[in-house]
């Protein structure tokens, strides 16, 4: 077991330090669109099934509230998270716009919709992309594997270097938190710090 314990914990590692050569400049471009949307006054949207849509609810938290700094609030809300809403939505039309009626709804220009999907291909997430594009809102996808449809549907697009959903997802909430950091850091704790 103790074998077991010490594989998952490596190749977590492995995934996190191939990320760190192949993902740290695009994590630095999406930081300053994020943080130029907030300065602005827009508004950062999730949205994410499952464990994704945990994660979703993690990071707009850690906007809302904070990550390290104490600081004013900052406008972030998880898509993920309004159970009438939600089942309202699913039970009246279908699961594929639980999120794209949403960004109609309460997105604005100027904003920014972050999709979080380990496949690339969750087509709610893909359909809350689009409907974000038409309305003049920065789309950023999270995803893996080989990125599927986000990746040529979102303005921005990172992808996990790994095949491994638990790998993938480990990277999706390590770039969140590195990006709220960075949120935080440069609106008001300065970007040298």
């Amino acid at each position: 077991m103790i074998e077991q314990i010490r594989n998952q914990f490596c190749a977590s590692a492995a995934v996190q330090q191939t990320m760190s050569e192949q993902l740290s400049s695009q994590v630095a471009q999406i930081a300053e669109v994020m943080i130029a949307a907030l300065r602005r006054g827009g508004k950062i949207l999730w949205c994410g099934n499952g464990g994704s849509a945990a994660d979703c609810q993690h990071l707009a938290t850690e906007l809302v509230c904070r990550l390290t700094l104490d600081r004013p609030p900052l406008a972030s809300m998880a898509l993920t998270t309004d159970t009438s809403l939600l089942t309202a939505q699913t039970n009246d039309f279908k699961f594929d716009s639980v999120f794209s009626r949403q960004v109609e709804a309460l997105g604005k220009p100027g904003d920014v919709l972050i999709g979080i999907s380990t496949s690339g291909n969750s087509v709610n997430v893909l359909e809350a992309l689009r409907v974000a594009q038409t309305r003049q809102i920065v789309t950023i996808a999270l995803s893996g594997k080989d990125g599927g449809k986000v990746k040529g549907l979102a303005d921005y697009c990172l992808i996990v270097p790994s095949s491994d959903t638990q790998r993938i997802q480990e990277g999706h909430i390590t770039i969140g938190h590195i990006l709220c950091d960075l949120i935080e850091r440069n609106l008001f704790g300065g970007e040298n710090e």
